[in-house]
């Protein structure tokens, strides 16, 4: 089963994508938020193309673990996708993703001003890794 990861920014979205097994997610692409609000086939065309049958979304809660303003506009946003994609959504927390993100980035190699359109795609590779990986991390010997 293919899960599309994303990770929900007020200006830009990125989206990570699984492999056929589930197994291993991959950065896919950034794009625009307010645009993908409004319309989106550029998400619908990723889904159709892929086979895609789960949407997950990385939620900013706080580091205390509760819902802020950005955890409730986020999930506005993805229930909205599920919706218009016909697709169930899933969140996980995504505490602190991006930051991993930018610093695997750079720990590449990758410079600062080349992350900005690409870090968005690593944080949702890396929200979408942590939700393919639970299972297993919940069956005990892996």
């Amino acid at each position: 089963m293919r899960v599309l990861g994303l990770d929900i920014g007020s200006v830009r979205i990125g989206v990570a994508i699984s492999d056929p097994s589930g197994t291993v997610a991959s950065p896919l692409a950034v794009l625009d938020a307010r645009a993908l609000r409004d319309d989106p086939a550029a998400l619908r065309e990723i889904v159709e193309e892929n086979g895609v049958e789960l949407l997950v979304v990385g939620l900013p809660v706080t580091m205390a673990g509760g819902e802020g303003p950005q955890a409730r506009a986020v999930r506005e946003t993805a229930e909205h996708l599920g919706r218009a994609l016909g697709l169930p959504v899933a969140f996980v927390d995504e505490r602190l993703s991006t930051t991993e993100a930018a610093a695997a980035m750079r720990a590449g190699g990758v410079r600062s001003r080349k992350q900005r359109g690409q870090v968005d795609k690593v944080a949702a590779a890396l929200v979408l890794q942590a939700y393919l990986d639970a299972p297993r991390a919940r069956c005990g010997d892996g």
